[in-house]
């Protein structure tokens, strides 16, 4: 808390790349450079002016030996493949962003040091959403002909941050109903399926973590229908205000509907680039157990070929070589890694938010006062964005996703070793044990810690941290980031 250029590094750390539009097909890569570097520059300052943990967690060592794993794999893939220098570079850089996020947000941080940084990132989102639609209807030249291409990678974990404050915890702030209409408004008017079977499990996410029991359930239930009711009339002014969009949406949807099932352009691409990259990769023993390596060239399957008839010429379809980051996360990382090192990241995020979404149900019923819960509710749903938008693309192929990734995984992952040890202390008080309290504050220096701290110490003693309470109930001293109202 004493380095006073701290908030700057927060800043510098998460916006920048925020203004990273598809920087991968520009021509220059100056812009590029100058965001990532400036990026990562700021995210390892803050990693030495950071508190350091003073307890094990075996959650913190499991996602962080895994996220090493495929770091370090990749890079022994890459010897043994051979493959371009320059296209690893290019396609390892969100993931190395997305390890330095995971670092700089796996750290006790102090209750207003998580509000800077959550702060930072609720508004870096909205600043990308800002430019990437900004850049995607210039481009396109018109709201008519905007596409996918307009909506950034975090549009979802943005999503998520307001349902949580809507749905879960109960504030129905104006600001962030306002915004989350926006949002939907958007989607139809780019009018891909994806996006909306995204923002429907974050619904269903969010009403299955809001209701550990059948009472939470029916007002969760209550809340989700009144938002609906809500997106509908805002569909019908929508489609009132601007006929021409409506009209476009429509085209699309019934072009959908006249395409048989899996057989749209769009997913037939989809599925020919999984199966080459799946041929590829159970080629040889060599590439099953160490993938081929980001940034290797794979293709569209040929066996696709005629799914695409009168669309894209034999000629033209066999010539395609792509290196990007594939459009399918789960398969990609297959690809990538082989079974040594492809199942390593898949597995700590689903691990993590699987183990954190268990955890927060239960204590939100047992301690819902505890310090970081609300913290920790936040950074689930952003990183429950990460499987949602997996379904229309590899949201790890872009650099700013990459960053808030990992800042999200970092802070569940901090959030719950430091509100399962509190729990394991207030249990042995419970059971009439007295618990060694010898490292009572995390990264706390020793003579900050003393050996008789009583649990007051660390859980608030009031309920006003609780996760839904309103936002006037909200004590501000020490500063919990308890809700977005002061990012708003």
């Amino acid at each position: 808390m004493r380095n006073k250029f701290a908030v700057v590094w927060i800043w510098l750390c998460l916006l920048p790349l925020a203004f990273d539009f598809k920087g991968a097909e520009t021509a220059s890569k100056i812009i590029e450079i100058l965001l990532s570097v400036t990026a990562m520059g700021a995210a390892c300052a803050m990693l030495l002016i950071a508190p350091r943990f003073a307890r094990r967690s075996r959650m913190r060592t499991f996602v962080t030996s895994l996220f090493l794993l495929t770091m370090l794999g990749s890079v022994a893939t890459h010897l043994l493949q051979g493959n371009d220098p320059g296209n690893y570079t290019r396609v390892i850089l969100p993931f190395v962003l997305m390890l330095l996020g995971f670092f700089v947000g796996c750290r006790p941080w102090d209750p207003q040091r998580l509000e800077q940084i959550e702060r930072a990132m609720y508004w870096s989102m909205i600043a990308s959403l800002a430019f990437s639609l900004g850049i995607g209807i210039a481009m396109s030249g018109g709201l008519d002909n905007a596409s996918l291409r307009s909506v950034p990678v975090t549009f979802l974990c943005l999503q998520g941050l307001l349902l949580h404050e809507i749905v879960f915890a109960k504030r129905i702030a104006g600001t962030a109903v306002l915004l989350f209409l926006a949002t939907i408004v958007i989607e139809l008017f780019d009018g891909t399926r994806t996006l909306l079977a995204g923002t429907v499990l974050l619904f269903v996410y969010a009403a299955w973590l809001a209701a550990p029991s059948i009472k939470p359930l029916f007002g969760a239930g209550l809340r989700a229908l009144m938002i609906l009711t809500l997106l509908g009339a805002m569909t019908a002014a929508s489609a009132a205000l601007f006929p021409s969009v409506a009209e476009h949406l429509i085209e699309r949807l019934s072009f959908v509907k006249d395409v048989p099932a899996g057989r749209d352009p769009a997913t037939v691409t989809r599925l020919a680039q999984m199966k080459d990259q799946y041929d590829q990769t159970m080629s040889s023993p060599l590439s099953i157990a160490v993938g081929k390596g980001y940034g290797h060239d794979y293709r569209y399957a040929p066996s696709y070929l005629p799914d695409l008839a009168g669309q894209i010429s034999s000629t033209d379809f066999s010539a395609v070589r792509l290196w990007g980051a594939g459009r399918d996360f789960w398969v990609y990382q297959l690809f990538a890694g082989g079974v040594l090192f492809g199942f390593a990241m898949p597995i700590a995020i689903l691990w993590a938010l699987w183990r954190g979404s268990m955890a927060y149900r239960a204590w939100r019923l047992r301690a819902a006062d505890t310090l970081h819960l609300p913290v920790l509710g936040r950074a689930l749903f952003v990183l429950a964005a990460l499987p949602a938008t997996t379904i229309g693309g590899n949201p790890l192929g872009n650099r700013f996703s990459g960053l808030v990734f990992g800042v999200a995984l970092g802070l569940v992952v901090a959030s719950y070793a430091r509100i399962s040890h509190a729990m394991h202390m207030r249990d042995a008080e419970a059971a009439g044990h007295t618990p060694q309290h010898r490292y009572p504050f995390y990264g706390a220096p020793p003579e900050m810690r003393p050996q008789d701290a009583s649990l007051s110490e660390i859980l608030p003693a009031d309920m006003s941290h609780a996760s839904g309470l309103a936002q006037g109930q909200e004590r501000r001293e020490p500063p919990e980031p308890g809700s977005l109202t002061p990012y708003a």
